[in-house]
């Protein structure tokens, strides 16, 4: 039988992120300090997002109230890159993405972090966007999880197909 492994990747759930965009473009209808600015958050492609207001102050209060819905919703900040507003026309607008996969500087990084601090028999090996994780034991494997999550590598990090 195969050696435990687990996968290491950087997701995000799209329908999680729909809902959340739903929930605030909701709230800026309703609430009273939104009303006559014309803010608004929509898509604006496949993983980018895109914030509108009347006033620079507006579109960061809709930034915010987007960012409250992503977190709510179970999305880390790690992955929502937002830009600073700027003006186009009479709107002020912020162009946002959804950071997908681990670039291939970030899963060296992991890799080496895993080199050298998970217990001994610990492999890492890079596949594409994701890295894949495994070890003669299951427990060192669980240590290598509890390493990753409390270190900080500006991404953020799922755990998938614990085997």
């Amino acid at each position: 039988m195969a050696d435990p492994s687990f996968d290491v990747v950087s997701k995000v759930d799209r329908q999680e992120v729909d809902n959340a965009l739903n929930q605030a473009s909701k709230e800026l209808s309703q609430r009273f300090d939104f009303r006559g600015t014309n803010a608004t958050v929509s898509w604006s492609g496949e993983e980018a997002i895109s914030l509108q207001a009347d006033t620079e102050d507006r579109v960061r209060a809709a930034l915010e109230v987007f960012k409250e819905k992503l977190v709510r919703r179970g999305i880390s900040m790690k992955a929502f890159d937002a830009d600073d507003p700027h003006q186009s026309g009479k709107a002020y607008k912020i162009s946002g993405s959804l950071v997908q996969g681990i670039a291939s500087d970030k899963a060296k990084e992991i890799s080496k972090k895993i080199r050298e601090e998970a217990p001994k028999g610990v492999q890492a090996q890079i596949q594409g966007d994701q890295l894949r994780v495994s070890g003669k034991k299951k427990d060192d494997l669980q240590s290598v999880i509890a390493l990753l999550k409390e270190s900080d590598f500006g991404i953020a990090l799922q755990f998938t197909n614990y085997r």
